[in-house]
């Protein structure tokens, strides 16, 4: 089944938000009806002359209703601050251990080695890792808002018990709900749940509070404990209710995502038997969590089912296993189903562990890729390449221990930065660059770390840069809030130390800027639905876009007037003309308002963009650079370029 492309499965991803609202608010209305019909037979006697529709429209009916509303409103309301911290509140809450990038455990390398080649062959940022230790089970899941501060989470038994091709297929499926936005719905989801499933709990706790009650003595005491009964009953009753639409709302937003996150794993791997095989065996073992609390709060973020259900073929938040294998590749269930036959043992196929470092994407080993072309560049947002797959395991090989082991703490990834800006320069310059002393001691340059960066810089050149930046920054949002903004303050400065500032530092400011900020992970909302209200935005991007792709003032004319005319009628394209000078503060500005359009007009943006780098028939890694921070700022992500 071929998956859609990145800007349709965003578009997706904000009609599945309405549709979630639509569902939760389709199920307060029931469960405050059920409500209502146990208040009304409550109070039946005091109302015998009211049928429920009257009662209903009552003071007693319309406060009734109103406190269920207030009731569940208000309890989705506390978890939805409670999940505020996003991700890693979520790994938290499950109780997973985060990752420790020094580790020695062979498995626990193998699955940070597998994730970075992922992130770096797609264009994102390296996401938190945890581990569930204590969860034998195949199972896994991201959690977050937004890339910028999305964690990956995996049982104990995913590290141990799955192929390296096995367990690229269930991070290549997570990686497609990061990349499609379905990780800011499956934290609000729990929320919603939340407050669905409140109604039960009450119910139960007054059956248990009345099953306690003893020692009543007097007739009216036994009538109330009756009354509490009946109305535990009832709620309990109601909870299996509000269960049962909480199931069906997990179902109705999650299957379909998952069905398209299993495609998108065989395009980002090119190996279906990789996520084939790791379902096959949760098909053999099941993957439900048992030592969390929350297993079911959780079900419809996780790679397959996390607990036990009735009628799981309706309620299931993932389509059946059987479905989904075959699904992937016609007649792969078969071939599994014969392997375990040829290969009998505890899970099916031997574990294997390619060397670390090396890489385990299908059709990549010993390979050799041209770059692709750049002029339909918005077909590789979102995306992994085999040439992006073979890329960023050769750099990881390339990449010395010592320089990668740095990447991953926050001294080291704080002086990676000072280290691009300060390569390039002077040796005097570079010196009196770093003289400033920041507040916080995690910040101050340290010239000696620096330098042990600049032979890998020097050695790989230009492209590294971005690819090396997102691996630290896992490291980089370690840093206290108040340390991260004091970093992107100190690179603005350091950037406009010498009195100008050059593309490359403009696009580590902003990276820097639009990653770590405080409201990282914050909703971008769809302001624009046309082009009309952003031509200026557009004309001030294509006016950089233009000089950087051409050598005169002819040609950059010419190229900004075709680029121009793709987006406005004649007139208005004629009353735009090419900037003479782009400042910093204007492209940034520029940038922030095209990312509040609809996720489908942005494609012909990046297009055009890369329409006028390759105008001279070549396109320089800092010229492809200046792209993808553009993509970046549009939260598009794109792939390097090999």
């Amino acid at each position: 089944m071929p998956a859609p492309g990145f800007f349709e499965r965003q578009t997706t991803a904000k009609r599945n938000t309405t549709l979630l609202v639509f569902l939760f608010a389709l199920a307060v209305t029931l469960i405050a009806l059920a409500v209502c019909v146990i208040g009304y037979l409550v109070t039946r006697s005091d109302t015998t002359s009211l049928p429920f529709h009257q009662w209903l429209l009552s003071t007693h009916g319309l406060m009734t209703a109103a406190a269920v509303v207030v009731l569940i409103v208000g309890a989705s309301g506390i978890r939805w601050l409670d999940l505020a911290g996003g991700g890693e509140r979520v790994a938290r809450m499950v109780n997973a251990r985060l990752l420790d990038p020094s580790s020695q455990d062979t498995d626990e390398r193998r699955f940070r080695n597998i994730v970075e080649e992922m992130a770096i062959a797609s264009g994102v940022p390296v996401p938190q890792l945890y581990v569930m230790d204590n969860e034998t089970a195949i199972n896994a899941f991201v959690a977050g808002y937004s890339p910028n501060e999305a964690v990956m989470v995996v049982t104990h038994g995913t590290l141990t018990q799955l192929t390296r091709d096995e367990l690229q297929g269930v991070v290549g499926h997570e990686f497609s709900h990061i990349l499609n936005g379905d990780m800011r719905i499956n934290v609000r989801l729990i929320a919603l749940l939340a407050g669905i499933l409140a109604i039960g709990q009450i119910g139960f706790f007054l059956l248990h509070s009345s099953s306690h009650r003893h020692g009543f003595r007097s007739s009216g005491r036994n009538d109330g404990r009756a009354v509490l009964l009946v109305i535990g009953l009832g709620l309990a009753g109601i909870g299996y209710l509000g269960v049962f639409c909480g199931r069906l709302i997990q179902a109705a937003v999650s299957r379909e995502r998952e069905r398209l996150a299993d495609a998108s794993s065989v395009q980002f791997t090119r190996n279906p038997e990789g996520i084939g095989g790791a379902l096959y065996k949760i098909g053999l073992n099941s993957g439900y969590l048992e030592h969390t609390s929350h297993a079911s709060d959780m079900n419809h973020m996780c790679f397959g089912e996390s607990t036990k259900m009735a009628f799981s073929r309706l309620l299931g938040s993932h389509p059946p296993i059987d479905e989904r294998i075959e699904a992937i590749q016609p007649g792969l269930l078969t071939r599994l189903r014969s392997r375990l036959r040829d290969q009998p043992g505890e899970s099916g196929q031997p574990k294997t562990t390619a060397p670390e470092g090396t890489s385990g994407f299908a059709g990549t080993s010993g390979a050799t890729y041209m770059a692709e072309p750049v002029a339909n560049l918005s077909t590789r947002v979102g995306t992994a390449t085999p040439a992006g797959e073979l890329y960023a395991s050769k750099l990881l090989t390339r990449l010395p221990a010592n320089v990668r082991e740095l990447l991953y703490t926050r001294s080291g990834a704080v002086q990676f930065v000072y280290a691009l800006l300060t390569h390039d320069l002077r040796g005097d310059t570079t010196e009196s660059l770093l003289k400033t002393t920041p507040e916080a001691i995690v910040l101050k340059p340290d010239p000696a770390l620096i330098q042990r960066f600049t032979p890998t810089l020097e050695r790989e050149g230009d492209a590294i840069r971005l690819p090396a930046l997102e691996l630290a920054m896992p490291a980089l949002r370690k840093l206290d809030p108040d340390e991260r903004q004091s970093l992107v303050r100190q690179v603005a400065a350091l950037a406009q130390a010498d009195g100008r500032v050059t593309l490359f530092e403009f696009a580590l400011h902003s990276f820097l800027q639009r990653h770590l900020a405080a409201d990282s992970g914050r909703v971008v909302p769809v302001r624009y639905r046309n082009y009309q209200k952003v031509l200026q935005d557009l004309n001030t991007l294509f006016s950089l876009m233009a000089r950087a792709g051409t050598q005169s003032r002819t040609e950059a004319d010419e190229l900004h007037r075709q680029a121009i005319e793709s987006f406005a009628n004649r007139q208005s394209a004629d009353s735009l003309t090419l900037n003479e000078k782009v400042s910093v503060k204007d492209l940034r500005e520029s940038l922030k308002r095209l990312n509040q359009l609809s996720p489908m007009l942005k494609p012909g943006i990046l297009d055009a963009c890369a329409q006028c780098v390759r105008h001279d028939g070549q396109v320089e890694p800092r010229e492809y650079e200046l792209i993808r921070i553009v993509a970046d700022q549009l939260d598009c992500p794109l792939p390097p370029l090999t």
